[in-house]
């Protein structure tokens, strides 16, 4: 199948870089940005991206390249720190920024050109760099502009292309336009890339890798597991254990719902584990996320090594992981740089005694919902808000407790039902309520008060590497704010989160 390949330079966005790609139907991969050279003669390779970084190219140990790779005759697109090695390379000249450029700025095209096919003169781009090129080399043409940067060059005889800007996230304009030009027109690349071909490969791979062995899967009842357990279950059946760790730290009622939902609605094996108050106990005087992350992850883990023992030929421990779990958990050396550990699993020890199986791996959130929908899971289900792997730890802010976890969960649950009584729920990609560690005074009748402050947080987004905070009504916050400090003792105040994504993240740990 022709592919386009991604080299991973340690961008948080090359991952959906490759997405953007897919959404053309071509197959895309990422590879790490030393790979062998021999490797990117396949036949199959219509074309190469060199991913943007947070290196300069004159820093001691940034990842550099072999220039021959600009001569194996196949189409490269070079975005941000791409762009700078190429120039450095071809003896241009980079140089440091006045200061970082990030955020929108306005793209002058000042030549057309095969990239440029069908954009508008001027449009809204998206920045993230330090460093800038001072000086194209010889052989490239100005392509185009913004008021800091040389934004587009060309080499002048060969299909080698470099944009300053990020044309794969949502808030350049017309880059979903510039990398359809790169990869059909360009690259002359087929569209042979679908989601159905995924599925049947994946069964077929689960069913040969996993043979006569049993899967344990930690089911959460959140779309990516539910996803998971479904296509495991179609390829293997009853091989597929799936252990619901009720770990205390879910949404309000959320164990007996998940409980009902898979063992009636999907005739799946699951095993249910009231693990409470061992989870509480060792979230006790924690307060860094990270390690909350890895407490909640080892003990997770923990409780499935316990199962093993009563499930002897099980060998295999499944996942839910996404394309931004992954990304976001990966070293900068390896490639991305760490934003925070896995979303999932948090941290799992060196000495995991069970082979991991993550079906998902390679797919974003809208692509897993339509994998979930192409296998007959409920559209209400699979449309469902993600939730955390390590729950309410993570929405607590600072140290866990058994008052808190109660407290937020009444929160949420007011905030989700408005959401939905008021049909916003599908309009909106996220949302939930996050409990801060601090506390404000209030007046309630006439007494004073001095409790727990909440966040509202709801955000929009098409692929969760970039979003923006929902525009919800104000009436609507004035009536979800007013319930929580109503309804749910413990909180006198509300505050709404209009920070977007980059620079914050979606969750607040």
């Amino acid at each position: 199948m022709e592919k386009i390949v991604v080299l991973d330079f340690g961008s948080q966005y090359n991952q959906l870089i490759a997405r953007r790609i897919r959404e053309n139907g071509v197959y895309s991969e990422i590879v790490p940005y030393n790979v062998d050279l021999s490797y990117l003669k396949d036949e199959n390779i219509k074309g190469i991206i060199l991913s943007g970084g947070p290196n300069s190219v004159y820093d001691e140990g940034a990842p550099h390249i072999d220039k021959r790779i600009y001569s194996l005759n196949i189409p490269i697109l070079g975005i941000c720190y791409g762009m700078q090695i190429t120039q450095y390379l071809f003896e241009g000249k980079v140089t440091p920024s006045l200061k970082r450029e990030y955020g929108k700025s306005t793209l002058s095209i000042i030549k057309d050109s095969k990239l440029t096919t069908g954009l508008d003169k001027e449009s809204i781009v998206w920045m993230s760099h330090g460093d800038h090129v001072d000086k194209l080399a010889p052989d490239f043409e100005l392509l185009g502009t913004t008021p800091s940067s040389m934004a587009i060059a060309k080499h002048k005889n060969l299909d080698i292309y470099n944009l300053q800007f990020h044309p794969e996230v949502t808030h350049t304009a017309q880059g979903e336009r510039m990398i359809k030009n790169f990869v059909l027109d360009i690259c002359e690349a087929s569209p042979s890339w679908n989601l159905e071909n995924y599925i049947e490969e994946t069964i077929a791979e689960i069913k040969n890798r996993v043979g006569d062995k049993q899967v344990i899967l930690g089911l959460s009842g959140g779309v990516d597991s539910s996803v998971a357990a479904t296509l495991i279950h179609r390829a293997i059946g009853d091989q597929l254990i799936c252990i619901f760790v009720d770990t205390g730290l879910l949404r309000k009622d959320e164990g007996d719902k998940v409980e009902e939902l898979y063992s009636n609605h999907f005739n799946m094996n699951v095993i249910r584990v009231n693990s409470k108050e061992r989870f509480l106990l060792k979230l006790q005087g924690i307060s860094d996320p990270e390690a909350k992350r890895k407490v909640i992850g080892n003990e997770f883990v923990k409780v499935f090594e316990e199962e093993k023992l009563k499930l002897e030929n099980a060998k295999f421990l499944a996942q839910g992981t996404i394309y931004p779990d992954v990304i976001e958990s990966v070293s900068v050396n390896g490639p991305s740089q760490t934003i925070k550990s896995h979303h999932n699993v948090g941290g799992l020890p060196k000495d995991l005694d069970f082979e991991l199986l993550e079906p998902l791996r390679e797919l974003f959130k809208d692509e897993v919902r339509i994998v979930g929908l192409s296998l007959g899971i409920p559209k209400e289900m699979i449309m469902r808000h993600p939730f955390p792997g390590p729950g309410l730890g993570i929405r607590i802010l600072g140290e866990v407790s058994e008052d808190k976890v109660k407290i937020l969960q009444d929160a949420d649950d007011i905030f989700i039902n408005e959401l939905i009584n008021e049909n916003l729920y599908d309009k909106v990609s996220q949302a939930f309520v996050v409990l801060l560690p601090v506390k404000s005074v209030g007046v309630m009748g006439d007494t004073r008060t001095y409790e727990s402050v909440v966040a509202i947080r709801s955000a929009n987004t098409v692929d969760f590497m970039t979003a923006t905070f929902s525009r919800l009504p104000f009436e609507f916050l004035d009536k979800v704010a007013s319930r929580i400090i109503n309804e749910v003792r413990g909180i006198n105040r509300v505050v709404y989160d209009i920070t977007s994504k980059p620079p914050g993240t979606i969750e607040w740990e």
